[in-house]
């Protein structure tokens, strides 16, 4: 009997766009202005996109437009994870504490926000997307990665 397994890259679907935001705001402040300036409706998930390797967790926003087709996510590209060591002396025990940073996606892990737009192969102008995000005050700057270069797109699969 043959074995057939399925990898990762048999499911590679890059009929999406993925840009970058960098931007000091929480996320539902980011995505309350994302709503105003590019007429979505971005809400948050129940659950939150987590890794049980990493214990780190990262809000994610969603909407979906049945009339063009699309989904739209923005997802928190960096969290930070309490790490507790505890260190065993003479007669005391201590706890030091430090904050660990995990990112979804290691490559870029200097990007605050990810905003993914499955657009189901059909045309969005990422262009027209990326200036109304960059008028948005306090949005440092944004811009379009791509997709074909990351190594960890794996991360990038929500369902």
């Amino acid at each position: 009997m043959a074995l057939h397994k399925l990898l990762v890259d048999d499911f590679d679907d890059l009929n999406y766009s993925l840009l970058a935001v960098h931007c000091e705001m929480e996320d539902f402040r980011l995505a309350y202005f994302l709503n105003q300036s590019l007429a979505t409706r971005l809400s948050r998930t129940k659950e939150d996109l987590d890794f049980l390797t990493s214990l780190a967790t990262f809000s994610v926003f969603e909407w979906s437009n049945p009339l063009l087709q699309t989904d739209w996510h923005l997802i928190k590209n960096n969290c930070l994870v309490e790490k507790v060591a505890v260190s065993k002396g003479l007669f005391l025990e201590t706890n030091d504490k430090s904050w660990v940073k995990h990112s979804l996606i290691p490559e870029h892990n200097s990007v605050d926000y990810l905003l993914k737009i499955d657009n189901g192969g059909g045309f969005i102008n990422e262009k027209e997307i990326l200036n109304k995000i960059q008028k948005i005050s306090k949005v440092s700057t944004a811009y379009s990665i791509d997709v074909s270069q990351l190594k960890s797109k794996e991360h990038l699969i929500f369902n």
